[in-house]
């Protein structure tokens, strides 16, 4: 996969009635607008400490592209000589759009500054032929891959970390589930405006309603992913994290909480359940912050006291 110089943005459909040609339609060049330098003042300039790369994980029965962030050599500390770097595994948001490249600027700093080896997937999106346990899987399978393979990629399985924003810290919540049913041993959760409710009560909360139409995320495009991201005959309940049977013995958890957000309370809620469970967690509210707010620190100034608390996290559990 490679990275594109300059696209130009698409309009935003009408959510309500787009099919599915047109959703693929659109999310192909959105996604294209997001990886391109036009993209750069919004979304930010990646870490110069860090090298960025495209790879291929080979996965049972499919490919799955991969964005990988590390140290460059003498940057700093000078991390990037060292074999056995903590992994920190990263999945992006946006459900039916997104990539891993609208991530850059805080996943090339975490790959700087811890430093660290930061794998970000490039999971199925959602749509008609791919719903969200699919993309689920992806990030299951790409953990389970690297640390398979911790050699090859430079990473101590030790110091493992899962670190999402939105639909992409849905699946890493359910991700660190997983793991503890796994005996997989991770060293703490970064959710960050998380979804973590896909049953009938997701929009059951009174965040959705005071902000049912923020810029950044609004209603229809919820009430869309839920519907292509749990089709008919699924339990959504087991793609729903804050119904897990059980949320206790996980790892340490940083939820990040945008006060602006439709899915405030999600994350809120999420960390009543972790603490109640005896999960260690700790929460921190951005207040006016929007949705998705970490992707857009050329826009919102949130973003950066954001990215210093989640570095800070990340350290002090990764730390040998």
């Amino acid at each position: 996969m490679s990275d594109i110089t300059a696209a130009q943005r698409p309009q935003e459909p009408d959510w309500s009635t787009i099919t599915a040609e047109e959703l693929v339609v659109y999310r192909e060049a959105e996604n294209r607008f997001r990886a391109s330098s036009a993209a750069r003042p919004i979304l930010g300039e990646p870490d110069p400490g860090a090298t960025i790369q495209w790879e291929t994980v080979e996965l049972p029965g499919r490919e799955l592209p991969v964005r990988v962030y590390r140290p460059v050599p003498g940057h700093d500390d000078g991390g990037a000589g060292r074999a056995g770097l903590p992994l920190v595994l990263h999945v992006h948001g946006g459900g039916f759009v997104g990539t891993a490249a609208q991530c850059d600027w805080v996943t090339s700093h975490v790959a700087a500054r811890l430093p660290a080896v930061v794998v970000s997937v490039e999971h199925r999106l959602v749509d008609q032929d791919h719903p969200l346990a699919d993309a689920v899987d992806d990030g299951w399978d790409v953990l389970t891959h690297v640390l398979s393979e911790a050699g090859r990629w430079g990473v101590d399985p030790a110091r493992t970390a899962v670190f999402g924003e939105s639909g992409g810290a849905l699946i890493c919540a359910l991700t660190a589930i997983r793991a503890g049913r796994a005996d997989v041993g991770l060293r703490a959760q970064v959710l960050v405006n998380p979804a973590v409710d896909v049953t009938g009560t997701m929009f059951a909360y009174p965040s959705i309603t005071e902000h049912a139409h923020t810029p950044t995320l609004a209603l229809p495009v919820l009430r869309l992913f839920q519907r292509l991201a749990v089709p008919e005959g699924t339990d959504p309940r087991v793609l729903s994290p804050l119904y897990a049977d059980d949320l206790g013995g996980l790892p340490p958890a940083l939820v990040v909480v945008p006060t602006h957000d439709p899915l405030a309370d999600h994350g809120r809620r999420y960390a009543e359940g972790l603490r109640a469970a005896g999960t260690p967690v700790r929460l921190t509210e951005h207040a006016e912050a929007p949705h998705a707010f970490l992707s857009l620190p050329g826009v919102v100034p949130q973003a950066e006291p954001a990215r210093a608390e989640i570095l800070d996290f990340l350290r002090a559990s990764l730390a040998g």
